[in-house]
């Protein structure tokens, strides 16, 4: 076994390395770019060096870097994590010609596997089953077209070396292909340095499941059963379950060999997950599933397959890339209950999943009731530079309905403040009658978003409690100082103020009024509620209620109770929305990134809907459009500049 481990990642999965390592007694060794120079994985470490600055690119993509870092650590061996480096040949390569073992499968493996139209290819001829289409080498765009024409519409264009919902678009007609099609091979040129693509037809009622396999260097394979993630949004999973459910025993038979085969047909080694589309009109068909693509690394869902098995994945990974053979045969491998995993972004649902950044003012999960893998505490950053990851959250139950049941609790009891996130969201989806019906498809979020990213107004309780968290008066005094006891005391009239908080869909005005010995009256548009605060705790309108309260300058977070939350901001308006100045609107930027492009120049004339500019943050790109008609007055950035949030990237004038 190996003695030393570098771990070239960062965040929640190289915490999750480490505590594998650390009980296998594997020391080990955290890289850290500049952005993470305090973060959890590095304190966590046997060891930590510096590999780079803050882009991805000059740290955590930086090969040289990382190799060089192994050396002077002595490690004897690299685990790649998931993300980054983790299904890049190059790296195996270099890892090799430095005599370090890479945690991960064969190069050429991730070379077949990397590329979905040679994975299809390959896959077709070991008899797996793919989803018509066209994955030829040709991408003369009338070529493409005819194509097109001859699977069908709707269908899929996704760019071969694309990944994380990165270069797809759906096409309905075929008069929406020639701008689908160069919107494809643009994303697929800038996010994969390559821009062919491959066409698929598209599964109107398609469920995403994956089985995961594992591979060893004696010749022995076997799978760790199935996991369904078709609850995603923009291509990107969010829940992801194991079992799948519904699935029938032949399914699972069809689906388990021939994911086997697929790592067969490329010589695998190590964890690797073989993604299927599969078509659930008429329920769950051994003959209704085709091959999508293979993730050659582990995957940010393993968890779910960790409690239903109840083995230990990265564990397996070390023990099959020091040359062991795999623990258990697929006899052995057992399926226990049921599972969820939740992933926690600092993202805004409201916005199509804008990417959210800031600082993380308060953190609280409920680890009684689920796994937590998570690498960031209060008082961290979420910077534009990575993915928006916080947490997973992750139950197992019994059977489904006590899992799911499980899940929903935990993220009603989950709160972190100081920055907007997608629990409330998560919970919503967790709850919907579909998924608890086990009606879930890959449309399903799309079809009940206005429903499950609609934020409710705060509760009378919550509008209370912020205003008493607000004026610093929800904690008891301590000690028999009869003065301290005198919050609000006056000799004349009782003491009140009005106080606006301000949350996401407008403004509250609670008046509050001292009763007098720490006990309050608070007005708010739906009635009056008495809190008292005592040693004991908070009592409103005469019950004990535990409130999660986290204030921080400019803000207030409140869980009042189950799914009971309220996000407050009290300080001055922000001016960083697009905004007006007599005849002038201002285009800023929604976050920090890069402007990704400039599309306009000064005096050009714009229509309303016109693409203006691209910022790129946390991997994903985002339009700045013209919110009306106009000429443009100024252009106050460039093509690669980084941008604040709020930034004005164009001003238009609209006389």
């Amino acid at each position: 076994m190996f003695q030393k481990l570098l771990i070239a990642n960062r965040g929640e999965i190289a915490c999750r390395v480490v505590r594998t390592a650390r009980r296998m007694g594997i020391a080990t060794v955290a890289v850290y770019s500049d952005a993470d120079a305090r973060a959890l994985h590095v304190a966590e470490a046997d060891e930590a060096l510096r590999i780079g600055a803050a882009p991805a690119a000059e740290s955590y993509l930086n090969i040289a870097a990382i190799i060089d870092a192994a050396k002077s650590a002595k490690a004897d061996a690299i685990h790649p994590g998931y993300g980054f480096l983790s299904e890049n040949a190059a790296f195996a390569d270099a890892c090799e010609a430095a005599g370090i073992v890479f945690v991960g499968p064969p190069a050429q493996a991730m070379r077949i596997m990397g590329l979905k139209d040679e994975a299809k290819r390959v896959m077709a001829a070991a008899g797996v089953p793919i989803a018509p289409g066209y994955q030829g080498g040709s991408q003369d765009a009338k070529l493409l077209a005819a194509e097109a024409r001859k699977i069908g519409f709707p269908l899929l264009i996704k760019a071969v070396a694309g990944g994380g919902g990165k270069g797809i678009r759906r096409v309905d007609s075929a008069g929406e292909f020639a701008a689908a099609l160069a919107a494809a091979q643009g994303e697929g040129q800038s996010s994969f340095g390559d821009g062919r693509v491959l066409l698929e037809k598209y599964i109107a009622t398609a469920r995403h499941i994956e089985m995961q396999v594992f591979a060893d260097s004696h010749g022995n394979i076997v799978h760790l059963f199935e996991r369904d993630c078709s609850l995603q949004r923009r291509h990107q999973k969010v829940i992801e379950e194991a079992p799948a459910p519904g699935m029938t025993p032949e399914l699972r038979a069809a689906m388990g060999k021939a994911a086997i085969e697929a790592a067969r047909a490329v010589g695998y080694r190590g964890a690797g997950t073989v993604e299927f589309l599969v078509d659930a009109s008429e329920g769950l068909r051994a003959d209704r599933f085709y091959f999508m693509e293979m993730n050659t690394r582990l995957q940010v869902e393993h968890p779910v397959t960790e409690a239903i098995t109840g083995l230990d994945l990265v564990e397996w990974q070390l023990r099959v890339a020091a040359g062991e053979r795999l623990p258990l045969g697929q006899e052995e491998i057992a399926i226990n209950g049921h599972a969820f995993e939740a992933r926690i972004y600092a993202e805004d649902p409201a916005h199509d999943f804008r990417p959210a950044p800031g600082r993380i003012e308060g953190i609280r999960f409920p680890i009684d009731e689920a796994r937590i893998d998570t690498s960031v505490q209060a008082g961290d950053e979420i910077t534009p530079h990575y993915d928006p990851m916080i947490a997973k959250l992750i139950v197992h139950g019994a059977d489904r309905e006590a899992a799911l049941a499980k899940l929903t609790r935990a993220l009603d009891a989950s709160l972190v403040s100081g920055i907007t996130t997608n629990i409330a969201f998560l919970s919503r989806l967790s709850a919907d009658a579909d998924v608890a019906a086990g009606r879930v498809d890959t449309g399903l979020i799309g079809r009940a978003m206005t429903a499950l990213a609609e934020e409710a107004p705060p509760t009378q309780n919550a509008v209370a409690i912020a205003a008493l968290a607000h004026l610093d008066l929800l904690t008891a005094p301590e000690g028999s100082d009869p003065w301290a006891t005198l919050t609000g005391w006056r000799a004349w009239g009782a003491a009140e103020r009005t106080l606006p908080l301000r949350w996401s869909g407008g403004t509250v005005e609670p008046r509050i009024r001292v009763l007098g010995r720490r006990r309050f009256e608070v007005l708010t548009s739906a009635g009056v509620v008495t809190i008292a605060v005592t040693a004991e705790g908070i009592e409103l309108d005469g019950q004990p209620i535990a409130p999660i309260v986290s204030a921080y300058h400019g803000g207030i977070d409140i869980l009042v109770g189950p799914g009971e939350r309220a996000g407050f901001k009290t300080g001055a308006a922000s001016g960083s929305e697009a905004g007006l100045d007599g005849n002038a609107v201002s285009i800023v930027s929604p976050m920090p990134g890069t402007l990704k492009s400039v599309a306009v120049s000064v005096g050009a004339t714009v229509a309303k809907g016109d693409r203006l500019a691209v910022v790129e943050a946390m991997k994903t790109e985002y339009a700045l459009n013209a919110p009306r008609d106009g000429i443009v007055a100024e252009v106050l950035a460039a093509a690669g500049d980084s941008v604040a949030a709020g930034a004005v990237i164009v001003k238009l004038r609209t006389d």
